[in-house]
């Protein structure tokens, strides 16, 4: 007799959180007065001062405020699959 065996298969439960900002390359256009555009070139914001002073907004590799560089959500994804045969057993 032949024996039919059904798999279930569990949807993943995807959880997004955002855990921090960061700032990255400078679009500061440094030729905008004269019709041009030309950026400076820098590749991430470093402040400038502490956290929570107006220093702070400053970047110290190009002297542009924090605004003038692109903003980027850094987000936390999180996996998980549960199936109700896994809760079953392990409480047994």
């Amino acid at each position: 007799m032949k024996r039919l065996v059904i798999l279930r298969r569990c949807e993943p439960i995807v959880r997004f959180s955002c855990c921090s900002v960061r700032y990255a390359d400078c679009r500061h256009n440094h030729a905008a007065s004269t019709g041009g555009y030309a950026v400076d070139g820098c590749r991430e914001f470093i402040a400038n001062g502490e956290e929570g002073s107006i220093a702070a907004l400053k970047c110290s590799a190009c002297g542009c405020h924090r605004s003038f560089h692109r903003r980027v959500q850094v987000y936390e994804v999180a996996w998980d699959c549960e199936s109700d045969e896994s809760s079953s057993s392990s409480s047994s």
